[in-house]
């Protein structure tokens, strides 16, 4: 089954509770979390995610693009995130390996996402301890940015990789997802579509939901 992944970081926060409603058919709901460090843009928190836990059961899928995930990844989890995935770019290896074991620690589902600079094999080490891989189809930072088409044979890739090991990934998308781009990916083996303005520009944002699952 397709899920359909709204970033929120397109709403309109003065108005959260009736944004989050009008979206009500999507399965997840994306949380874009920056430092201005790893990516040049800064944006959402703890308190915004406790409170979005408040009002929705939707499954919150927080991703990272910050560096040092280690230091945060925990407490994103604690703080509510049902998914969270980080950068595999932003530490060290035995750092995502630690970071990888608290999420799993705290009950929670854990992923990682390579930017588009970044083949599918940086994956291969971590694969059989992931959730989620998370391949960016723009440059990670900010929203409204064009579909990369040289990335879909890296999702494709990706879903070589999972296979052959036997390993229960899901593959998400996230970059200039619309109808026309959902169909490429998801051709390509993904089955999580995030997006951010293509969905809140909407007027009816559930019909939107139902384009892109297809």
């Amino acid at each position: 089954m397709i899920k359909i992944a709204p970033s929120i970081i397109s709403a309109d926060f003065a108005k959260l509770g009736e944004e989050v409603q009008s979206i009500s058919d999507a399965e997840y709901i994306h949380f874009d979390v920056m430092d201005g460090s790893f990516v040049p843009n800064m944006s959402l928190g703890f308190p915004l995610l406790q409170s979005l836990r408040k009002i929705t059961d939707q499954v919150l899928d927080v991703h990272l693009m910050i560096v040092n995930p280690v230091k945060y990844a925990k407490r994103f989890a604690e703080a509510g995130a049902d998914i969270v995935v980080f950068h595999v770019e932003a530490d060290q290896p035995q750092d995502l390996f630690t970071a990888i074991s608290d999420v799993k620690a705290a009950g929670r589902k854990v992923g990682l996402s390579i930017k588009p600079k970044t083949p599918a094999s940086a994956l291969i080490p971590y694969l059989h301890l992931i959730d989620v891989v998370l391949v960016m189809t723009v440059e990670p930072g900010f929203g409204g940015q064009k579909f990369m088409e040289d990335q879909v044979p890296k999702i494709a890739e990706v879903k070589k990789l999972i296979d052959a090991g036997g390993y229960a990934c899901d593959i998400e998308v996230d970059g200039g997802i619309n109808p026309d781009t959902a169909k490429k990916v998801v051709a390509a083996g993904a089955n999580i579509l995030v997006a951010g303005s293509d969905v809140f520009k909407q007027a009816d944002r559930n019909a939107r939901i139902a384009q892109l699952r297809g």
